[in-house]
């Protein structure tokens, strides 16, 4: 369980900054704008990043990829299904009308109010993925000094 608290507490961390955002957005009614949500994968990617670099302080060098990305796929995925469960509060008992005025603001004859919590979750999901890959390519342990020690071993 040890392994999870790190990544637990960014995820509520990154859910908490995400419902801020968009309540700020909602506040001045620009949460129908959905140009506005880029900044959710700046949220969640600073919060994967730092989840991560956190890890890798604490673990030194038993750091490794698994670890690493572990903890930044339950940090981003922990704060995309607790905004996502937000999101669907929010559109259907706080503000009901709100996905009509999203629905009519960008595609005027066409209704999905039906989809779009679950369009929220899987965007959410996947900017963790690719956020959590990208960022593992920063801090993976490299192994080149390894296999060019072992080239010279195997070639004397």
């Amino acid at each position: 369980m040890r392994n999870f608290t790190l990544p637990i507490r960014f995820g509520l961390a990154t859910s908490g900054s995400l419902i801020a955002y968009f309540l700020v957005l909602a506040l001045f009614e620009l949460h129908t704008n959905i140009a506005y949500s880029i900044f959710n994968a700046v949220i969640t990617g600073f919060a994967i990043y730092e989840a991560i670099k956190y890890r890798k302080l604490e673990e030194g060098k038993s750091f490794n990829y698994r670890k690493g990305f572990e903890t930044g796929i339950i940090t981003g995925f922990m704060a995309t299904l607790i905004f996502a469960i937000f999101f669907t509060l929010y559109a259907t008992e706080i503000n009901p009308d709100f996905l009509a005025a999203l629905s009519q603001k960008w595609f005027k004859n066409l209704s999905f109010e039906g989809i779009v919590p679950f369009t929220v979750a899987i965007m959410g999901f996947a900017t963790s993925l690719v956020l959590t890959l990208a960022f593992m390519q920063l801090f993976k342990v490299s192994n080149t000094s390894k296999k060019k020690d072992m080239l010279k071993v195997v070639t004397e």
